[in-house]
């Protein structure tokens, strides 16, 4: 036995090794591949098909956005008003865009074949006398404004629809404002967007839940369908509400659905000059506009109807950035500055805060005519006692897009207010004619977290003053103490 154990481990060792020598050859005759080049594939192979999906989804989330096509009006009118009323929506109806929407009367009114395109269709409101409206200070046309939503719902245009937009004839609509609102929701959810009035009486008589038909409000499509389904019982429920607006919103409540504010839809529940809230508009996209006959119009010395024209071509420039203001200060002249864009530049001796600055003086009335303070659902602030501190204001003159610098000019020239005599041994605006300023295009501002953009003195020339509107830079800040020092 001691002599076969030797024999036994040479046979193991040269079977060890002939196996060990076929698998070498194998190996090396086989491609060569890293443990790297291995995990590298297979990261490939798992991360490759994820790159081109998410591409697909970015075009689909593009070919989803909401327009203006998928949007139709319901737009509340009378017959006793049409005639001056209409001009109001040849401001903002464009149908080429692809706007869709129906104005509904109460009675049949004269017509004119040079308007066709430049209106939406005319239909007349059902019958709505076998409703019961026993409110003593209202008006039963409450109850037809109040089924606008669901007869327009009925009325036939409603293919590829995903929200129905009310407002009222004396309401301007920025269309492509309304839009940017409108994408930040699903609209194959329940979603009834608008907002309260401004008055804090108003809403505390009706409710802070409802949105102001007159400052627009939009319903999802789906939305739509449901209300349409128990509207009338649910109009029969509530004879004794004032109008139309609160009655809406006790449908919804029926339905559940609560209102989404918005703050760009404006009821503007005031009286007088609205320079106030227009100058410090909030940090949204300013998507209406109503009570035009109500309120002074909003540049001086024109007519409502040119004031608004006027408007339209900022409108048309950069409907983004409509209104919206910036805070900035003049170090040379110790001056706090005060841009809206596209509305009105003002300029104030010294040195305010922009906390002081973006709130809206108070240059309106509440809706009883009282210059009440505690009138309000927001902060106000007084207009200025002292004649130092009295702004001077520049109004929106023209405005022009530059193509070969992309940047929109606009002009603001002072309107000439009598100025009361100021002591302060400081540079006086009063000399300044005209204020410029340049700001680029922004369609995606929305698209960002909401901020003011920033503004810059270029030069301050003695009757000039030139200045840039933008997006701030990192770091810039509307810092007001720079001037102590």
């Amino acid at each position: 036995m001691s002599k076969a154990f030797p024999k036994l481990m040479a046979w193991l060792i040269l079977f060890i090794s002939a196996t060990f020598l076929v698998y070498t050859t194998r190996l090396l005759s086989s491609p060569h591949h890293s443990c790297d080049e291995q995990i590298f594939a297979v990261r490939n192979a798992t991360t490759l098909p994820i790159h081109q999906p998410s591409k697909s989804l970015q075009d689909y989330k593009e070919k989803s956005k909401t327009g203006l096509e998928h949007i139709v009006f319901g737009i509340a009118a009378s017959a006793n008003l049409w005639g001056k009323r209409k001009e109001y929506i040849k401001l903002w109806w464009e149908p080429r865009e692809g706007m869709r929407g129906i104005v509904w009367l109460d009675r049949r009114v004269k017509t004119y074949e040079n308007e066709t395109e430049r209106l939406p269709e005319l239909r007349i409101s059902g019958d709505t006398s076998s409703f019961a409206y026993n409110n003593k200070r209202g008006h039963r046309s409450a109850i037809r404004i109040s089924r606008i939503v669901s007869e327009t719902l009925r009325s036939g245009k409603m293919e590829n629809v995903r929200w129905l937009v009310m407002g009222d004839d004396d309401t301007v609509f920025v269309a492509e404002n309304l839009v940017r609102v409108l994408n930040k929701y699903d609209h194959n959810q329940y979603y009834y967007i608008g907002s309260s009035s401004e008055s804090h009486l108003q809403n505390i008589h009706f409710s802070y839940g409802m949105a102001y038909g007159g400052g627009g409000f939009a319903v999802s499509y789906p939305l739509a369908v449901a209300l349409q389904k128990m509207q009338d019982r649910c109009i029969q429920r509530y004879p004794g509400l004032y109008g139309s607006d609160d009655r809406m919103q006790a449908c919804m409540a029926e339905l559940g659905v609560p209102l989404t504010k918005e703050l760009g839809f404006h009821q503007y529940d005031v009286h007088g000059n609205l320079f106030g809230l227009l100058a410090a508009h909030p940090v949204t996209p300013f998507v209406s506009l109503h009570h035009l006959d109500v309120v002074e119009p909003i540049f001086p010395n024109v007519t409502r109807v040119r004031a608004l024209q006027r408007l339209k071509i900022p409108m048309q420039l950069d409907s983004a950035a409509l209104m919206q203001q910036s805070i900035c200060y003049d170090k040379t002249n110790s001056w706090t500055i005060s841009v809206s864009w596209g509305f009105a530049v003002q300029i104030f001796r010294g040195v305010l805060s922009p906390r002081e600055i973006e709130m809206p003086s108070r240059t309106f009335l509440n809706w009883y005519k009282r210059a009440d303070y505690t009138a309000y659902a927001f902060n106000t602030r007084p207009v200025m006692r002292n004649p130092c501190q009295k702004p001077f204001v520049f109004y929106l003159s023209r405005a022009r897009l530059e193509s070969a610098t992309n940047l929109t000019i606009s002009i603001y020239t002072q309107h000439h207010a009598p100025q009361p005599e100021c002591k302060w041994d400081m540079a006086d605006p009063t000399s300044v004619d005209r204020v410029e300023v340049y700001k680029k295009p922004d369609p995606h501002l929305w698209d960002r977290s909401p901020r003011r953009n920033c503004c810059r003195v270029l030069s301050s020339m003695k009757k000039r003053l030139v200045m840039d509107v933008g997006v701030c830079k990192e770091g810039e800040i509307s810092e007001f103490s720079q001037l102590d020092s």
